[in-house]
């Protein structure tokens, strides 16, 4: 119910925001033909004078003081008055220097281009006088041409801005959410987990150590790991200088217990200990998520590689599958949060990947490779010291 009222007042915005758009158009544009209408005019009397000025001239009479003002106070109007061969006569309002220009290519070039703004209005006196004013737009009519842009510009920015301001608050309400979950997930899981260690020991108390209750115990510190690793969530992540390759053996190991037999592990690590500021559960978490991915992508057969190794100042680690591949219309989306091309799943793996490597550890993480028919290799690039990450 609560989506729908939602959906419904969007598009009421939507419709409000193109009306609002529409009316400051309509209302420009109006205002703009007023204002033109308004020039015409104003020239119109000014040619009437001139006219009325010609006509004087002609007969020897003295021209009206009206007439006069007319033709002095033109306003910022370009005006060209040409006679009929197209010659100039005079100019009002043009920033042409003789000095500079004699010739007067400046000006007709001027004359050029305010004859695609406006008719021309005739002045015309007798068998005589054949003239033609022509004007250009004033900068306030300019100015007024580019107004709706710079008004829909504004609108438009500040649109952006309501935008961007809601999908953050959205985010943020979305990761309390997920942080809440998280918490409380591990939470819940706690507490029976706490009483299942203390069977096992009970359990060990009484028939000593068997392989059985090893591999419960394993699985017990496996289901502890997890629930560590979401109690994090929300938290800033804690590095501490570890083996990487310490880490990264254990995890592969783990994996290899649990995998199908028809799923082949090859790694080559360091025979060295690589000490680097790590979360080991974090760490582990992507290094799993990428290595089930491949996993899943051979449909649970066929090689896994895993290959550590030095570059400079940093840690490089590839991991490959000899699965399906990505196409490279979907290469773009694989870390985006919610994208998955599986029929179950979240499709969080990748993106909780990048963040775990890229936020927590100041790392970095790519597609390094991909040929469909054939296979993925993903690139963890970990530098050897970290700065302070940021919060979960």
């Amino acid at each position: 119910m609560r989506q729908n009222a939602q959906s419904f007042w969007k598009q009421v915005g939507l419709v409000l925001a193109f009306l609002v758009v529409i009316l400051i158009v309509w209302n420009t544009n109006r205002l703009f033909q007023l204002v033109k209408q308004e020039e015409r005019l104003k020239i119109e009397l000014w040619a009437e004078a001139q006219k009325e000025l010609i006509e004087y001239t002609n007969e020897n009479q003295n021209y009206g003081f009206l007439a006069f003002e007319v033709l002095q106070k033109i306003g910022l109007t370009p005006i060209i008055l040409v006679d009929k061969h197209d010659q100039i006569i005079d100019y009002k309002n043009i920033d042409w220097n003789i000095e500079k220009d004699p010739d007067s290519i400046q000006l007709f070039k001027v004359l050029t281009q305010i004859k695609k703004e406006n008719q021309p209005i005739l002045i015309q006196y007798k068998d005589i006088v054949d003239q033609r004013v022509y004007y250009g737009d004033s900068s306030l009519l300019k100015k007024l041409t580019y107004y709706p842009l710079a008004l829909l510009l504004i609108l438009f920015l500040f649109g952006g801005v309501i935008y961007f301001f809601f999908q953050a608050n959205k985010a943020s309400d979305q990761n309390r959410l997920w942080v809440g979950m998280a918490k409380e997930t591990a939470h819940q899981i706690g507490t029976p987990l706490s009483s299942m260690m203390g069977w096992i020991t009970l359990l060990k108390e009484q028939h000593g150590e068997t392989d059985s209750l090893r591999a419960m115990e394993n699985d017990l510190n496996r289901l502890e790991s997890i629930t560590n690793r979401f109690s994090k969530i929300g938290s800033l992540p804690e590095l501490n200088l570890q083996d990487a390759v310490e880490v990264t053996q254990t995890t592969l190991d783990y994996l290899k217990q649990r995998s199908a037999r028809q799923i082949e592990w090859k790694w080559e690590l360091p025979s060295h200990p690589i000490q680097l500021p790590l979360n080991q559960p974090l760490f582990s978490w992507a290094l799993e998520n990428l290595i089930k991915n491949g996993i899943d992508a051979m449909k649970g057969k066929g090689r896994i590689t895993v290959k550590m190794r030095i570059k400079e100042t940093q840690l490089q680690l590839l991991i490959s599958d000899q699965g399906s591949g990505i196409s490279p219309k979907l290469a773009k989306q694989i870390f985006s949060p919610g994208f998955t091309t599986k029929s179950r799943g979240w499709g969080l793996g990748l993106s909780l990947s990048r963040r775990i490597i890229t936020d927590y550890h100041r790392g970095s993480i790519k597609l390094l490779k991909t040929v469909q028919g054939e296979g993925t290799t993903f690139e963890i690039l970990l530098p050897k010291s970290n700065d302070e990450p940021k919060g979960v």
